[in-house]
């Protein structure tokens, strides 16, 4: 019996359908029209021989034979994307030097560096994990490569533009405004100035009104998350590394005001990189990417 050999694009386009929840989103992803993704697709079901998606209302789902699929296709991408970027760099050595702010160390850092360090084992990789403004200036100073940094207002020459993510108030899940006709201060669980979230917070409720007081200054994400679930006020973050027992609170729910995206920006210290550092700032982006996504 000659087995068919699955098509590698048609893959990576059946994966990014379902990560992004739509097969017209990864058509825009790859750079197609929505026919050839179409044409992909079915190609992929004459390979196996049997469907891979279904109807399901207005949209699509995967039948049993395509989630079997999606999982292999994903450990195929992973080997096949692997073996590449191991052939192309396996020379790198040296060391590159990243910063990155709370949120990703504790989220995001253990597959940044798993992926690098498989296509890249003679590269040291350093990690600074401070406040933004503390990475932007170690970057600016040559101190550091890479940093990640929140915020519009960044002080440097060589910045990247990645994302505007929507922030959230967090919270324990039984945490309501108080609407009696004391108007308590909202507690507020906040990093100590400056910070990215902390000003955007306190405009938004000051323009809404309402009263504030910082129940918790924190150095730390971790001292943030212990505040906010033990109930002592509420925070303002991304959905990024969202602890378990804390939730977005629904403004409309809550009664608190909506909140502003805030932007996130890599930031180079030189323009003209050395290839190492490339390679790192190229996994980075990535898995942001890759995650940004599936929040």
């Amino acid at each position: 019996m000659i087995r068919p050999n699955l098509d590698i694009d048609a893959l990576r386009t059946f994966v990014l359908g379902f990560e992004l929840g739509s097969f017209a989103r990864a058509a825009d992803r790859v750079g197609r029209s929505q026919s050839a993704v179409s044409a992909q697709l079915r190609k992929l079901e004459e390979q196996v021989g049997q469907p891979l998606v279904t109807r399901a209302g207005r949209g699509l789902a995967l039948t049993d034979a395509g989630e079997r699929l999606l999982s292999y296709a994903r450990r195929i991408l992973d080997l096949n994307d692997e073996a590449v970027d191991s052939l192309r760099r396996s020379e790198l050595a040296g060391r590159v030097r990243l910063g990155l702010p709370q949120d990703f160390a504790e989220a995001w850092l253990p597959e940044v560096l798993g992926r690098f360090a498989r296509v890249n084992p003679n590269v040291m990789v350093e990690i600074v994990v401070e406040k933004v403004h503390a990475l932007v200036g170690k970057t600016r100073q040559g101190d550091l490569d890479l940093s990640l940094a929140w915020g519009p207002s960044i002080d440097a020459p060589h910045l990247t533009p990645i994302a505007h993510i929507p922030t959230v108030w967090i919270g324990r899940k039984d945490w309501r405004l108080d609407r009696t006709g004391r108007r308590e201060p909202v507690p507020l669980v906040a990093f100590e100035s400056p910070c990215s979230f902390r000003d955007p917070a306190i405009g938004a409720l000051d323009q809404a009104g309402l009263p504030w007081r910082i129940a918790v200054s924190s150095p730390s994400l971790s001292g943030l998350w212990a505040a906010a679930s033990a109930g002592l006020g509420i925070t303002m973050r991304t959905r990024i590394g969202l602890p378990a027992g804390l939730v977005a609170l629904d403004p409309a729910a809550t009664g608190l005001p909506a909140l502003p995206a805030v932007s996130l920006t890599l930031v180079r210290a030189e323009s003209e990189q050395d290839p190492t550092v490339g390679v790192l700032a190229d996994i980075v982006l990535s898995v942001i990417g890759e995650r940004l996504d599936a929040l």
